[in-house]
């Protein structure tokens, strides 16, 4: 018989097209996750997944199958859900997933007000990229997700919290120019470094600025904030950083200089969830305390 455990591996597979990194997220050894995925595919008779050294690769039959298999883990995930709302909609352990350049910089101060309201709470955080995200919310991996719009979220339902805007970081006056002059260069079409091309802020900072022609330095992308900052410290070039990082503490030692600017469009960010989800009530007003704590910062 078909296993949901199997389930959660293809899922997984098919999030990430690699066999460690499935395993990582479905917290299992590839072995066994590789076994359970073989194991389901003598059940139905059928090859999912084309396997070869470099590439992992989803059959036509595979990838209608783990559309199935994600509507099946979120109907069991609600079917859990429903009896601990039932018992009591208030406690529980929830997982909470968010992108990298929000989570670390908005959950920690939130944390307190949280567990005030909702002292039997468990909520768990977890990092991972925006769509990794909304795929593990909708298969039922995890409960909510902190995204940053615009980014397709597929049939997610979501509450706005907050816009996040954007200030130019540059290194100390004396290794790249003034600050105006550090401004008026990016501007002028100065290579940008940014995140690598999997954080949806990498497409959010270009978009800050429609009508200017930035020019993204494609010799370099960062996995984190910390390593942007750290590169412009050192007079490497020059970045956006969300404004939501920089009030959270990420520029507070660094040998840089931060320039305002009003004129960029922000990103939004907002928490996510699915509709059919019977903690909807809880979910809006922890978006709420979320919402708040932004104001407070």
């Amino acid at each position: 018989m078909i296993t949901l455990q199997q389930l959660r591996f293809l899922t997984a597979l098919a999030g990430t097209l690699n066999f460690s990194r499935a395993a990582e997220r479905a917290f299992v050894t590839q072995p066994t996750l590789s076994a359970g995925i073989k194991e389901l595919e003598d059940r139905l008779g059928v090859a999912l997944v084309e396997r070869t050294r470099h590439s992992v690769l989803f059959t036509p039959i595979g990838l209608e199958i783990v559309e199935r298999a994600r509507d099946l883990l979120s109907r069991a995930s609600e079917i859990e859900s429903l009896a601990s709302t039932h018992s009591n909609p208030e406690t529980g352990k929830f997982t909470l997933g968010s992108i990298p350049t929000v989570g670390p910089y908005l959950v920690p101060a939130a944390l307190p007000a949280i567990r005030q309201r909702f002292p039997d709470l468990g909520l768990y955080l977890r990092e991972e990229m925006t769509e990794s995200l909304i795929d593990g919310v909708s298969s039922g991996r995890l409960d909510m997700a902190l995204i940053a719009l615009p980014f397709d979220i597929a049939n997610l339902e979501h509450v706005e919290l907050f816009d996040d805007g954007y200030q130019l970081a540059i290194a100390k006056a004396g290794k790249n120019g003034s600050t105006r002059q550090a401004r008026d260069s990016l501007f002028a079409g100065q290579s940008l470094m940014l995140l690598e091309s999997g954080h949806c802020l990498q497409r959010h900072a270009l978009a800050a600025f429609p009508d200017q022609d930035l020019s993204l330095d494609e010799s370099f992308a960062a996995t984190s904030l910390l390593t942007l900052v750290a590169m412009v410290s050192e007079g490497l070039g020059v970045t956006l950083l969300p404004e939501l990082a920089i009030d959270g503490g990420l520029a507070t030692h660094a040998q840089i200089d931060l320039v305002p600017l009003p004129d960029a469009c922000p990103r939004t960010i907002a928490l996510a969830w699915r509709k059919t989800s019977p903690h909807k009530q809880l979910f809006r007003a922890i978006a709420r305390i979320l919402t708040e704590t932004r104001a407070a910062a």
